[in-house]
């Protein structure tokens, strides 16, 4: 039979960021568990809410089936002497498996013939099993700190209170801590604290909504993107969409209410950026805008609990709301006091990195590569690309970026308009932050791009310069994200440049802060990026092709890129498997290659001297589109060499007894594969 298992944790307020990462670890520990018990089960779901982390596990079965285990002993040549007699390692073994050493058997395996025993277990029910499973999961989970309470020799992200076990309906019993498993659950903190009887899973949910607690994640951020979309109409606009706050707020509630309020006209004079900023990381309020992005003076707020007086609740948050605005405007207003060049010198009493110096040497070490891409790639807005660079980081000094760091960037466009900067300028002192995430938005403009893979590479070089290298484990300069951030601008804008040019430049401007040889230094920053594109790219094309393509070259990102698509497209051709036979079959032949001319008067065979004629014709077109660019074009002449390839191969000995004639077939063979090599290794595509 098949029966319900149902967890909960009930404790004290979890960390609203600690809980969909905990949510995913129990569903993971507890599938592991059963699968090692050999209990199949079916549909498992977790849940969770400030004070409880529940778990569902439909239709596991209630008794392990039987089955029979070998465990391997020494080798037969240990547990046996000369004489055949079971040495002392044999008889230590049987005794550890609780039987007599006559039982032993021998198992041949892989490395020879081992003494081995062969038991049959009997399963044993699920229930018994949980009681041991629910306590290992439970301090398995792994938060990001956990903490002891009492003298108790436990570790959990809070301390608990109660605990639901239930196996059809019947208690698990364990204990954890000092708290110990039963049936009954507790409603919401302030509305409902009382305790109540849970029978099975739907009985616990309706149970939790009478007393004011809503367990399941998905359903109270419907609820509150509803209600949040209905609080921003009736205020006369829309929410602005901000799916991390709602994911925060909806794990920092049991059962949402919704209040909306309104501040003061006064401070829309203040950058709406910073408004938005200061009421999402102080208070966790959502922010309207009008039709047309505006913001307006509204605000709306999740309470964890149903207003008995609204209106109250609204003026409470309005005043504390009022206050934070109030210091925003202070630190806008004495900001403009000062324009962001006279910051500028502001940027040596900062230290960027110990071993890289101030942001102010990072400041023009950067500004000096963004003046080379500018003038390598658009002279014409050079200028502007050496002002935005030496502006960049001036916000970093100021009061308002000080108290909220996440508006670097903003802050330093909006202080350069006022100071009468060109807007294109100002723009890129924002955008050279952009890309911020994975997917996210890119500079607008050359000026912001070239900014912002200067600054970029600037970090990675720097920190790869000193050993602070990402590991698996740990980026703590977002070094990654860096990377792919300047390959998706130079992607996005198509930029045709050297990316170990631009590695050398940006090393060079370093070289007296280096602290490790910088030609290892450059090779392991090249290998870096191109791991990075390697993992973008096979996003988007088959991971042999972006391989193949990436083991010619990967220095021109674009070019690199337009191959990678060709191959994709050329590979869609029924006849490709066979063709790219062919190839990978004449690669494997030249290995490195003969460097020597093609002797026609030394051909013996009609199917050389043919190969020889159509390789001089597809050679002289496929050249000039691969010069082109135009690889798919290219590619598709050279599939025409299949058929004399083929013909080659069936009626020619390459390797013939004549030194000369073996050189010049395999000069012939290496002219061909140095052909379809300008775009692709083919020994790499799976055929």
């Amino acid at each position: 039979m098949r029966k319900e298992l149902f967890l909960e944790i009930g404790t004290e307020e979890i960390p609203a960021a600690f809980l969909p990462k905990a949510m995913a670890d129990l569903d993971t520990l507890i599938r592991k568990e059963l699968e090692t018990a050999r209990l199949s089960h079916g549909e498992v779901r977790t849940l969770a809410t400030p004070r409880r982390l529940a778990l569902l596990v439909r239709e596991v079965e209630d008794r392990q089936p039987d089955a029979e285990v070998t465990a391997l002993g020494p080798a037969k040549k240990v547990a046996f002497d000369a004489d055949g007699r079971p040495t002392k390692a044999a008889e230590g073994f049987a005794r550890g498996q609780g039987v007599d050493v006559a039982y032993l058997a021998l198992a041949t395996t892989e490395k020879g013939e081992y003494v081995a025993v062969t038991k049959r277990i009997t399963g044993r029910p699920a229930a018994e099993i949980l009681t041991e499973i629910l306590p290992r999961v439970i301090g398995a989970i792994p938060f990001r700190k956990s903490m002891r309470w009492g003298n108790l020799d436990v570790r959990f992200a809070r301390p608990m209170h109660w605990m639901v076990a239930l196996y059809d309906g019947v208690v698990v019993p364990f204990s954890f801590g000092a708290v110990t498993s039963g049936s009954a659950s507790r409603g919401h903190r302030f509305m409902a604290d009382a305790s109540f009887p849970v029978r099975d899973f739907d009985h616990y949910l309706d149970e939790c909504e009478r007393h004011f607690v809503i367990p399941d994640p998905e359903k109270r951020k419907e609820i509150i993107r509803r209600e949040v979309e209905q609080a921003a109409r009736a205020a006369g606009g829309r929410v602005l969409p901000d799916e991390g706050l709602l994911e925060q707020v909806t794990f920092l509630v049991e059962y949402p209410s919704v209040v909306c309020g309104s501040f003061s006209p006064d401070f829309l004079m203040v950058p709406k950026e910073a408004l938005i900023t200061s009421m999402r990381e102080h208070q966790r309020y959502f922010s309207i805008v009008d039709e047309h992005g505006r913001l307006l003076p509204n605000f709306i707020t999740v309470n964890n609990t149903l207003a008995e007086d609204p209106a109250v609740v609204r003026r409470g948050n309005e005043r504390v709301l009022r206050a934070r605005l109030s210091d925003a405007r202070f630190f806008f207003e004495e900001d403009k006091k000062v324009s962001l060049e006279d910051r500028v010198e502001d940027l040596k009493g900062i230290v960027y990195q110990a071993r890289l110096g101030t942001s102010h040497e990072k400041m023009e070490r950067f500004r000096k590569l963004a003046e080379g891409l500018a003038s390598r790639l658009r002279p014409e807005v050079a200028a502007k690309v050496s002002r935005a660079a030496f502006l960049a980081k001036a916000d970093l000094v100021t009061g308002m970026v000080g108290e909220f760091p996440e508006l670097q960037g903003v802050m330093g466009r909006e202080y350069a308009l006022i100071y009468g900067e060109e807007a294109d300028v100002a723009v890129a002192i924002h955008e050279h932050y952009l890309p911020t995430q994975a997917g996210g938005d890119l500079p607008s403009s050359d000026i912001g791009a070239f900014v912002s893979i200067a600054d970029k590479l600037d970090t990675i070089c720097g920190c790869f310069g000193v050993g602070l290298i990402p590991t698996g484990a740990a980026d703590p300069y977002a070094l990654r994200r860096s990377a792919l951030g300047i390959i998706a601008i130079i992607l996005d804008r198509g930029y045709e440049l050297s990316l170990a040019d631009l590695v050398d430049s940006s090393l060079t401007l370093l070289r007296d802060k280096l602290t490790r040889d910088e030609s290892q230094v450059r090779a392991d920053v090249l290998e870096f990026f191109r791991g990075r594109y390697v993992n973008l790219m096979a996003g988007r094309y088959p991971s042999d092709v972006v391989e193949a393509v990436v083991a010619i070259s990967f220095d021109n990102l674009n070019d690199t890129a337009s191959r990678m698509a060709a191959l994709a497209e050329f590979r869609q051709r029924p006849d490709f498997e066979p063709l790219a036979v062919a190839f990978k079959r004449v690669c494997n032949i030249v290995k490195e290659g003969t460097d020597i001319p093609v002797d026609a008067g030394l051909f013996q065979e009609e199917a050389e001297r043919e190969l020889a004629r159509a390789f001089d014709v597809v050679a002289s077109v496929a050249r000039v589109k691969t010069g082109e660019k135009d690889y798919l074009a290219a590619l598709r002449e050279i599939a025409g060499l299949k058929g004399p390839v083929d013909a080659f191969f069936d009626g020619v000995m390459v390797m013939a007894e004549d030194q000369r004639v073996r050189s010049n077939r395999l000069a012939l063979l290496t002219g061909i594969a140095r052909l379809f090599s300008a775009i692709a290794d083919f020994s790499r595509i799976s055929a």
